[in-house]
């Protein structure tokens, strides 16, 4: 009797420890859990698995088909980071979700496009076409900056990165937008006149921008995909760790290869 209320004195005095704090911050753990979009951001995290494995890293990878999940989940605490973002969507997100999230390092541009099955140039779209676009604010703004750019409208001068339709000052082709959630630009390319779409949905519905793309974003755009994390765990050891693998060699390798034709463009 005396041995069993021994064993129930240790067990009960190990619960108190974890339930006072005793449990490892995960700051300290080996595993690094990222959420990411399939392509490319998905499949360039799985180049550097075994190499982060080398380094003592268990790399976890979460796929996420929607741009507010994976920062939820990270703000929650469920993921050690995640890699889907461009910065301008990232500020965006913080300051609408009272999120705190930042910014651990840039990795890579996937420039954007305005794509149609209608037109094969500009020139060819028709006065009234129907143009879709991303109805998140900063993509929204990115994609109507992209349409200005390629001549077809003109925003008013305080537009800024997060210019919504209501913000065109000329649309000397009398343009109509659809704003559509981004996931879904692709499966609606058929029934509008264009779209524009980000490289990370375009990619895998088969379109390659420098290929298809009426128009595309130049190389010094300011939406780098980023590694984001909590605030205050931008300098974690295997935060560190985990932007220095996605700058490896095998990495350059990789997306030289897999995106031959400029849809991927790696910032180091």
């Amino acid at each position: 009797m005396k041995k069993i209320f021994s064993v129930l004195v240790v067990l009960l005095a190990s619960a108190a420890l974890v339930f006072a704090g005793g449990e490892t911050d995960s700051s300290e753990s080996n595993v690094i859990k990222v959420g990411a979009t399939p392509e490319p951001h998905a499949a360039i995290l799985s180049v550097i698995v075994d190499d982060l494995a080398e380094a003592g890293y268990d790399l976890q990878i979460v796929d996420f088909t929607d741009y507010v999940t994976p920062n939820t989940s990270l703000e929650s605490g469920e993921l050690d980071a995640n890699y889907f973002q461009h910065l301008p969507y990232l500020e965006s997100f913080n300051a609408e979700q009272g999120t705190h999230l930042v910014n651990a390092g840039g990795i890579h541009i996937e420039p954007l496009a305005l794509y149609s099955n209608e037109a094969k140039s500009l020139d060819e779209i028709a006065d009234g076409a129907t143009i879709a676009i991303p109805n998140d604010p900063s993509n929204e703004g990115r994609a109507l900056l992209l349409l200005q750019d390629a001549g077809l409208i003109t925003l008013k001068e305080d537009a800024g990165l997060e210019a919504t339709p209501v913000d065109i000052a000329e649309n000397p082709k009398n343009l109509k937008f659809q704003e559509i959630e981004a996931a879904s630009l692709p499966r609606v390319l058929q029934d509008v006149d264009g779209a524009v779409i980000n490289g990370n949905y375009a990619i895998p519905a088969g379109l390659i921008a420098t290929r298809d793309g009426l128009y595309v974003e130049g190389a010094n755009s300011p939406y780098v995909n980023v590694i984001a994390v909590r605030e205050g765990h931008e300098n974690d050891a295997k935060i560190k760790a985990l932007v220095e693998a996605l700058a490896s060699d095998e990495v350059k390798e990789y997306v030289a290869a897999t995106y031959p034709n400029g849809e991927v463009v790696l910032v180091n």
